[in-house]
């Protein structure tokens, strides 16, 4: 199933699923929106503030469902993540989307949406910076472009990285699922658990002990999600933290550790994730890896099969 492209004259909706949002923070973002040719509308919950969260469970799945159910929206983009997400997962009716889907947009905690989505409906998203980000001291000019190109259609060209030291060469050809590895380890089991089989396996992550990567990663190998992957893209591991008494390894050494036992290609430091420089990835669409003594290259191939 293919997701039409934007084009002038669309709306666009920004909702808040997790962590609060101001308006301040959020007017350099409808600004770039609106110089796309785009209408902006906003989940009528959207600057509502509960502690941390913008506004109790049922005020964020409300704003959100009202957005998902609007005709005339033809993408949703989440303000920012945090966390708050998978609080209202199960609030959320997709039936409508899954009829008439539209553009989910964002990375961090909304990748709760992006598997859930994926596992259940089988329909792309987008794993994408987000209006928090586009503030001028944070903005990054290729990641907000590249945005645009893929929601307009526009050509994305593959993505190319320098050769890390702990890659693993090879190709791979496979429809790409993940996102965040802290969400992606809180959603085993459940109903939002995305099946990693033939498929190539993202993952970023930010602000976590070492200790925790290695416990989330033997969760992933316990539960089989690593052992059929088609490939590993692995991208921001930022700001990782230790203990007094040293674990011993960076994250991507303990990620690389616990695929040493399969020879599927492995991708590190590739520029999406609590970084910057954030380029986009359609999650549910097919790529291909190709992993050699040059670097790595993740192509899109289509938008959807």
């Amino acid at each position: 199933m293919r997701i039409p492209f934007l084009k002038p004259g669309d709306t666009i909706g920004i909702a808040a699923t997790a962590r609060k949002i101001s308006a301040d923070e959020i007017t350099p973002a409808i600004q770039i929106f609106e110089s796309w040719g785009l209408n902006v509308q906003l989940a009528s919950t959207l600057f509502e503030t509960q502690n941390q969260f913008a506004g109790n469970d049922q005020q964020r799945a409300s704003g959100f469902q009202k957005l998902l159910d609007t005709p005339s929206v033809k993408a949703i983009i989440c303000a920012r993540g945090g966390y708050g997400t998978v609080r209202i997962i199960d609030q959320l009716s997709f039936d409508i989307f899954n009829q008439h889907p539209k553009w989910i947009i964002g990375y961090s905690d909304i990748t709760v949406l992006h598997n859930h989505i994926h596992q259940q409906y089988k329909i792309p998203t987008l794993h994408a910076t987000m209006p928090i980000n586009m503030q001028p001291d944070k903005a990054d000019d290729e990641s907000i472009g590249n945005l645009r190109k893929i929601l307009f259609g526009e050509k994305s060209e593959a993505t190319s990285t320098g050769h890390h030291l702990l890659n693993r060469n090879g190709t791979a050809k496979a429809p790409l699922v993940g996102g965040n590895l802290s969400v992606l380890y809180s959603l085993v089991g459940s109903a939002s658990d995305v099946d990693t089989a033939g498929k190539i396996l993202f993952l970023e992550d930010l602000d976590e002990y070492l200790y925790h990567i290695d416990r989330m990663m033997m969760n992933l190998k316990r539960n089989g999600k690593l052992h059929a992957l088609a490939g590993l893209v692995v991208g921001g591991m930022s700001d990782m933290k230790d203990n007094a008494i040293p674990f011993g390894l960076t994250a991507e050494e303990i990620i690389k550790q616990h695929v040493s036992d399969y020879d599927f290609p492995v991708c590190f430091s590739y520029p999406a994730g609590h970084e910057k420089r954030n380029l986009p990835l359609i999650l549910g669409a097919e790529y291909h890896l190709t992993v050699n003594e040059n670097g790595s290259m993740l192509d899109l191939i289509q938008q959807i099969k």
